[in-house]
């Protein structure tokens, strides 16, 4: 019998395993799961169907006009992902992302700064609050940003370009970090 092939993350080299500088941390999240979920579904009866799926620490990010993604740490089951399907037929459709989107978390007192180099998006809290999400562009590639915190963001990029993306913000950072001295 052949060999299968294995999952490999694709920020596991070493170049990626994190950067922190004084003012901001770059950071591979876990591979764990990521839903595109399409539907006239509210967000408070799709997070109370994710719990009955075993899905309850995952977060719920708009993506656009009746999409969301759902996101968290944990690897999907087949069953969780049946179940989850099961209980959304006829209000929404789910298909399984995670083997095609990369998580990378950016935090640190000059994270917004780092981010305003690569996008136009305001990521003032007063207009960009914790738990907003905003389908944008980081230079040349399309990234979903969502505030996670104070001073920290999750992107979330395609797979195939996830390398480029750390390295553009890697670049950013050194610049943000002389900016924000």
């Amino acid at each position: 019998m052949p060999d299968l092939p294995q999952h490999k993350p694709v920020l596991a080299g070493t170049a990626y395993s994190g950067i922190s500088e004084a003012g901001i941390r770059l950071q591979a999240l876990p591979e764990g799961h990521l839903l595109h979920v399409f539907g006239a579904i509210e967000p408070s009866t799709l997070a109370a169907e994710l719990a009955k799926a075993g899905l309850a620490k995952s977060s719920i990010r708009k993506a656009g006009f009746r999409q969301w993604f759902v996101a968290g740490d944990e690897p999907l089951t087949p069953a969780s992902l049946d179940a989850l399907a099961a209980a959304l037929a006829g209000k929404a459709y789910v298909m399984d992302q995670s083997h095609g989107r990369v998580r990378i978390g950016v935090s640190g007192r000059s994270s917004r700064a780092l981010l305003s180099k690569g996008t136009a998006v305001n990521l003032d809290p007063g207009v960009f609050p914790e738990g907003h999400s905003a389908m944008t562009m980081v230079g040349h590639l399309s990234v979903q940003i969502v505030r996670t915190g104070d001073d920290s963001f999750e992107l979330t990029v395609l797979r195939s370009f996830a390398e480029s993306l750390w390295d553009e913000l890697t670049h950013m950072a050194a610049s943000a970090e002389k900016d924000d001295a």
